[in-house]
């Protein structure tokens, strides 16, 4: 009787660690993030830092792995993908999570920003209460949620032609993001907007099928732009912060301190991509002028304030809504 004690006692203990090691295995995640970026743009950086860190962060119970350069898809595939949770995360502009949360592409709009620093502290997941706004309709509508953002710079607009104001644009095909917001901006801008995917930019720009486009510095050399493009006009007209997203569902099993953990290095990783976009900038004009690229300033003639102006009125006629959040975000420290 005493040996049938000990016998079942011992296979309860053994099943009890099985079940124990087996319950720490669940635990362990693996993250497939994905993004369009392509090497040498600082996202496909932050994403590879990602990789790196949150695992050692977590100490080991939470793996990321990088799907650059549209490997699955491009943004609507993305966003479709870590909704469904085929993809775990992924990071893109915040007006392509708009089908998903109604006015969160204001995040997005043009000189709606004082500078690089007040767009970080707007986009900040866990100190800005405009972003908690947002964040509680995606967790309940979207199946997602914003953990962390990326600055890519100032966006800058090239062409292959000196531009100084809208008029210069009028009539004239100009590559947008395949985004309403792109869209009203680029109607701004005088020009007619014409969507077309990252990855085939650099081939519209060689044939003509656009004759310009606008995007941060860093992006414009990474994809080697120069190549196509003559001139770069220093609009400055966007502050680029890039949300990073993940799935609810698997967010929700990754336990509370991991997840402290995950925000803290994608909040590190924020800041080091605004130092990064900042030095970068300024080392970029000298590099993209050896490269053949004409830079054009104010000083030059060009005219910010009739792109602001133009911009500003379609903004107010397709997205009247977002006058009060305009208003909170200019207000954020």
């Amino acid at each position: 009787m005493k040996r049938s004690s000990r016998s079942i006692l011992g296979l309860f203990a053994a099943s009890a660690v099985a079940f124990a090691a087996t319950g720490a295995l669940a635990q362990d995640v693996t993250l497939r993030y994905a993004h369009v970026g392509s090497e040498g743009d600082i996202q496909y950086w932050y994403a590879e830092q990602a990789a790196e860190r949150i695992p050692e962060a977590t100490e080991g119970r939470v793996g990321v792995t990088v799907f650059p350069n549209s490997q699955l898809g491009g943004v609507q595939e993305l966003i479709d993908g870590v909704r469904s949770g085929s993809i775990s995360m992924g990071h893109h502009e915040f007006a392509s999570l708009s089908q998903l949360a109604d006015d969160i592409a204001v995040f997005n709009a043009p000189f709606i920003y004082r500078d690089g620093a007040h767009a970080l502290a707007a986009t900040d997941p866990q100190n800005s209460e405009v972003l908690e706004e947002f964040n509680e309709t995606l967790s309940e509508d979207g199946g997602m949620r914003i953990i962390g953002r990326l600055y890519r710079g100032a966006r800058q607009m090239t062409a292959n032609q000196p531009v100084y104001s809208p008029a210069d644009l009028d009539g004239k095909p100009f590559r947008g993001v395949p985004l309403q917001l792109w869209t009203t901006m680029i109607r701004g801008f005088g020009a007619i907007p014409t969507p077309v995917e990252v990855s085939e930019l650099p081939t519209a720009l060689m044939t003509g099928m656009v004759i310009g486009q606008e995007n941060p510095l860093t992006m414009i050399n990474a994809n080697k732009l120069y190549e196509v493009q003559s001139n770069v006009m220093l609009t400055g007209h966007m502050q680029n912060v890039l949300p990073v997203f993940i799935n609810e569902r698997q967010w929700g099993q990754i336990s509370e301190e991991d997840q402290q953990a995950i925000l803290t290095v994608l909040d590190d990783l924020a800041q080091e991509t605004y130092a990064q976009a900042q030095e970068a900038e300024t080392n970029l004009i000298g590099e993209l002028e050896g490269k053949g690229m004409t830079f054009i300033t104010p000083e030059d003639g060009l005219k910010i304030d009739a792109f602001r102006d133009s911009v500003s009125a379609e903004i107010q006629k397709d997205f009247p809504s977002w006058t009060p959040y305009i208003e909170r975000i200019g207000k954020i420290d």
